[in-house]
């Protein structure tokens, strides 16, 4: 499937869509869309006009904001995972930090070598602590709290994001935090990031909201349910994304500038958790370097956001492989483009046939780990060869490499350099999470999705511990139930994997 074969493709699925008048079902919440029950669809919609509730909310978060820069707070530290995290690290590596606006650091590990650098870099006089989770109840996020609230148990320096009546929001009303603020609640993590979620960090580090959520606005409007389908431009990208990945080009590669590339974080977690599942899937490739037409098989389909390298892409484009091109000026229209891939996911999931509101597989490492935490002891397990694994790959096939490391600019260096040589290699898609921050992005489309993934976990001890209060269990006692529970579930579901450490990992 070339460029002009894909457009064809589009165009027939936009015309049926028209017929089926699927844009104005989706703007009146018609479940039916994707099921023929409502479960975990009708109260996932939010995010359709969740920008507009937010516009008016812009001079509270904009004054919060200034109270804590006013109240001597210089750094905020959000404590949150996937949905949760991926926007505001979005919007800081993005925008930077205005002028007498907080820093901010996002703490999305547990691993103990990490968490201590955080801390290290940290002024605990002059921090606030940011703890975001819209169940009340995740693991990892819950455990920086008890961490963070033993050194610094002062109700008025934690603020807390969650939803309506979780246990969160009463552990931070019993503490007297500086601020409870209470999510719409008809909006999946991942899809949240013009909510509470993201903005009440944006706003700390100071984004500018209006702008941010004009182009929210302006983007929801092209997309309106009165626009023809062939018209809405949403509708057009996740008709492409899906017919393209019914024809087997199921590898979504992005091409970013410079200016939004740290937006490939929460396309890839929008993407791959609400696709990967029921076997199918659509794969966000995140972060690759463009190469050249031998570096790629059959399965690619080409986003190109901006003007990027001209005569590479058109290489590309010449030897076969489909592309999309999406204008771009400037960062502020993150707020429009993030709308724009929320509305096109939603209807890839239409066009492949799946429900791209809930996320099935993603609980079966949470209840491995959980297994390991309450049997005290971590299980030894088989780590599998790595040179076997990488001799089985084959076209249409993905490797993910799963580090269990700290994510600092060293070891996303060294773990760049050897996807980029395994690309090359073997000819196949690549992608790199670090753990347990992937598990909560990516980790449904391993588990759900098709199984053609080839899965790498690289694992290295800490090189110290830190103890969580209140538990019976370390951090790093955590990461390694974390990563043996995920071997796991992976190998539960017959997906190929093998462990290594990062050395060993670079000298294959």
């Amino acid at each position: 499937m070339n460029t002009q074969r894909l457009a064809e493709a589009v165009e027939r699925r936009l015309d049926r869509f028209e017929r089926e008048e699927v844009g104005r079902r989706i703007w009146k919440r018609d479940y039916t869309v994707w099921r023929p029950e409502p479960k975990e669809i009708t109260d996932r919609l939010g995010w359709l006009t969740v920008h507009e509730a937010m516009r008016e909310r812009i001079p509270d978060l904009t004054s919060f904001a200034e109270q804590c820069a006013s109240a001597g707070l210089r750094t905020a530290v959000l404590a949150g995972m996937g949905g949760s995290s991926l926007a505001p690290e979005v919007f800081r590596e993005t925008f930077g930090v205005a002028e007498g606006a907080l820093e901010l650091v996002v703490l999305d590990t547990t691993h103990p070598d990490q968490i201590r650098a955080v801390e290290g870099g940290l002024d605990l006089d002059q921090t606030l602590f940011v703890i975001a989770s819209k169940s009340g109840g995740t693991t990892e996020t819950l455990s920086h709290f008890a961490y963070f609230w033993d050194k610094v148990p002062d109700g008025s320096r934690f603020v807390c994001i969650t939803d309506p009546g979780t246990s969160l929001q009463k552990l931070a009303e019993e503490r007297g935090f500086r601020r409870v603020f209470q999510n719409q609640p008809d909006i999946g993590g991942r899809y949240s990031a013009l909510s509470h979620f993201g903005l009440v960090n944006a706003a700390l580090v100071g984004v500018d909201l209006q702008g941010l959520l004009a182009g929210a606005r302006e983007m929801s409007e092209a997309c309106g349910p009165d626009v023809p389908a062939i018209k809405n431009p949403g509708m057009a990208l996740g008709a492409a994304m899906g017919e393209a990945a019914s024809e087997g080009r199921d590898k979504l590669t992005l091409i970013l500038p410079d200016a939004i590339h740290a937006m490939g974080y929460w396309i890839e977690q929008l993407i791959a958790e609400s696709t990967g599942k029921e076997g199918k899937g659509i794969l966000p490739v995140e972060g690759e370097d463009l190469g050249t037409t031998d570096a790629y098989g059959g399965d690619r389909l080409f986003v190109a956001t901006g003007i990027p390298d001209g005569e590479t892409l058109d290489a590309l484009v010449e030897a076969g492989h489909p592309e999309i091109r999406i204008p771009f000026d400037d960062a502020i229209e993150m707020g429009g483009e993030m709308f724009r891939w929320e509305f096109a996911t939603a209807v890839a999931g239409a066009v492949i046939g799946i429900q791209p509101f809930d996320q099935p597989d993603v609980q079966s490492a949470k209840d491995a780990t959980k297994r390991i935490l309450a049997e005290g002891q971590i299980p030894d397990v088989d780590p599998g060869n790595l040179d076997q694994l990488l001799s089985r790959a084959e076209p249409g096939d993905y490797l993910a490499i799963h580090a269990y490391i700290p994510r600092n600019q060293e070891n996303i260096r060294r773990l760049h350099e050897i996807r980029m040589r395994l690309r090359d290699r073997l000819r196949i898609a690549t992608t790199v999470g670090f753990g347990p921050r992937f598990l909560h992005s990516t980790g449904q489309l391993h588990k759900g999705g098709p199984n053609t993934g080839l899965f790498v976990q690289v694992v290295d001890p800490p090189q110290s511990d830190l103890a969580i209060p209140g538990q019976a269990y370390s951090f790093g006692h955590l990461i390694a139930a974390q990563a043996s529970g995920d071997l796991i579930a992976l190998r539960a579901r017959d997906r190929r994997v093998a462990r290594v450490s990062l050395a060993e990992l670079e000298s294959a």
